[in-house]
């Protein structure tokens, strides 16, 4: 399909995947309406020369008003629902604002769409939604089952659009990605940019965890393609209700990923463990089958591969702090 005049609405546009996402469908010649929270002067939107490309309204996705009229006024053919408080620490210091974005920020949307009939529409779920199982990899038929409050947030936003799809005949479908890294990401408490800020700084990298940890690691312009590819695949309307896994079936440790990492850059230094991340789920990587086999999808970058794109990033942003 062609993207071309097609009239787009991403919420988190101005997230580490959403301007991602928000410049590949600008470069595809889509018209693009993006939902930002805060007029902020760092926008990566702007940073990436991208903000006065698209329509911009600001506000919160948990205003349902707002959401149905920018809904109505750009006539929305396709959302990306990605707006979210996507940080575990945070949302275990305080459930009811990640509550608050994360659940009842996807039913505004939801309720507004379906009011206004949207064609189609993209929610963001994630591999936490699936809580922790006893087999593994997950499949997109496993129960969910979230225990902690950023997991139980995203198996709720998971269900609810489901449930959209099944009562009320909306095309939705669900992404559950693996932990996507890539440029952009400045959350300095996540594996990939505290690590990689530490080594191109001569400092030595920190695990919070006690680096056992196991995660499925993603691309991020692979998870850009999943979000695209499942998008235009929707298009017959059979994939209405459906879950898709992204993920890249190369599951590693928390301590095996700081070590990939320092060898790829050719950096030395001693990992510091600090033992300290209450509230994570030991293991968790995805089987994504599915997306091969209905999609075509798989991802385009080893680990390796994304390791060295994302250092080349980072490496340009510190230089010009």
């Amino acid at each position: 399909m062609s993207w071309t005049g097609k009239k787009v609405f991403i919420t988190g546009a101005d997230g580490f995947l959403g301007s991602w996402l928000t410049k590949r469908l600008v470069r595809e010649k889509a018209d693009v309406t993006v939902l930002l929270r805060d007029r902020e002067n760092d926008s990566k939107l702007r940073d990436l020369g991208i903000l006065e490309k698209v329509n911009a309204v600001y506000g919160s996705v948990e205003d349902l008003e707002l959401i149905k009229r920018a809904l109505n006024e750009y006539s929305t053919e396709v959302i990306f629902h990605l707006a979210a408080q996507t940080l575990v620490g945070i949302a275990n210091r305080s459930p009811l604002s990640t509550f608050e974005s994360n659940i009842k920020g996807t039913w505004c949307l939801l309720e507004a769409a379906r009011e206004l009939k949207v064609p189609r529409i993209v929610v963001a779920s994630s591999d936490k939604a699936y809580g922790d199982q006893e087999k593994l990899p997950y499949t997109e038929d496993f129960c969910l089952q979230g225990m902690h409050p950023y997991d139980v947030s995203k198996s709720c936003a998971d269900m609810i659009a489901r449930t959209y799809a099944k009562t009320y005949g909306m095309n939705i479908a669900v992404t559950r990605c693996g932990n996507i890294y890539g440029g952009g990401d400045v959350n300095w408490s996540r594996i990939f940019p505290g690590t990689i800020r530490s080594l191109i700084k001569g400092e030595d990298p920190v695990i919070r965890s006690d680096g056992t940890l196991v995660r499925d690691y993603l691309y991020v312009e692979d998870a850009v393609d999943a979000y695209m590819m499942l998008a235009e695949a929707m298009e017959s309307g059979k994939l209405a209700g459906q879950a898709f896994n992204f993920g890249t079936n190369r599951p590693i440790s928390v301590l095996d990923l700081v070590k990939l990492i320092m060898k790829v850059l050719g950096k030395k230094g001693k990992i510091i463990v600090q033992g300290n991340a209450p509230n994570e789920i030991r293991e968790q990587y995805l089987d994504s089958t599915k997306a091969n086999r209905v999609l075509g999808w798989k991802p385009k970058h080893t680990l390796e591969q994304g390791t060295e794109k994302t250092y080349a990033w980072y490496e340009s942003y510190l230089r010009e702090e």
